[in-house]
């Protein structure tokens, strides 16, 4: 038995799934890597990618920041591919309970997953900083100044991504904990799981059935009870829900 088929066999088996996915799940919609050959950190910009998305350069530097941030944060024509679509099928058909994810895109919502967990945010959502009101992707990317302000009382609008030096939401990995700790299976893909807290969560997993999709090796291969290094599109296309 293949590992391609000795998964799909477990999900055949599992009615209690919980996928936890990183960058690699979103790269098949034309979304950039951070961390790939040709990702976001080999792009030529003054600064690292790493210092424009910390929260100090975006309150000192907030023309520079929301530069990089439209051209290369702000995928708004992006498609769900075909696993995120398989995930969500996964939920409706009751055997996914959870989908984790560290990207920001919301495709996952765009798909019809309906208990997605971003750990990382979402530029979907965005806020006044002064007044607190809310505004949508579409407001930010087409403000016709350099900083998107608020039309109510003029304040500086932030995206609602945890940028670094910002702690990640409680209630969120507090939920992310709940659903991988009672998970039957864990799939983990697109993710170098490089990055703590979000890499830290796989601890929690009880199971035997920790499966990790991904195109390069991560530190945490010899934990996977199955290891399967392929593309997420070629694995979850051949699911059959």
């Amino acid at each position: 038995m293949t590992n391609i088929e000795q998964f799909l066999q477990m999900v055949k088996e599992s009615d209690n799934i919980v996928f936890f996915g990183g960058a690699g799940v979103s790269t098949e919609s034309g979304i950039p890597d951070f961390r790939s050959v040709d990702g976001l950190y080999n792009q030529k910009y003054d600064y690292p990618p790493e210092t424009i998305l910390s929260h100090s350069f975006y309150i000192k530097y907030p023309e520079e920041f929301y530069r990089f941030y439209r051209d290369k944060m702000l995928c708004l024509d992006a498609e769900p591919n075909i696993t995120h679509k398989k995930l969500a099928e996964l939920e409706a058909a009751g055997k996914v309970k959870a989908v984790v994810t560290q990207n920001i895109d919301g495709l996952h919502q765009l798909a019809g997953s309906k208990r997605v967990l971003e750990l990382h945010g979402s530029v979907h959502r965005n806020y006044c900083r002064k007044c607190g009101k809310g505004f949508d992707a579409e407001y930010v990317r087409d403000y016709p100044g350099k900083v998107p302000l608020c039309d109510a009382c003029g304040g500086t609008i932030k995206p609602d991504v945890v940028l670094y030096e910002e702690g990640l939401d409680q209630q969120t990995l507090e939920d992310a904990v709940f659903y991988i700790s009672h998970a039957d299976m864990l799939i983990i893909g697109g993710t170098s799981l490089a990055v703590y807290p979000a890499a830290g969560l796989i601890d929690y997993y009880r199971g035997n059935k920790l499966v990790l999709i991904n195109k390069s090796t991560t530190p945490m291969d010899a934990r996977a009870d199955l290891l399967i290094q392929a593309g997420l599109g070629d694995v979850f296309g051949q699911i059959e829900v």
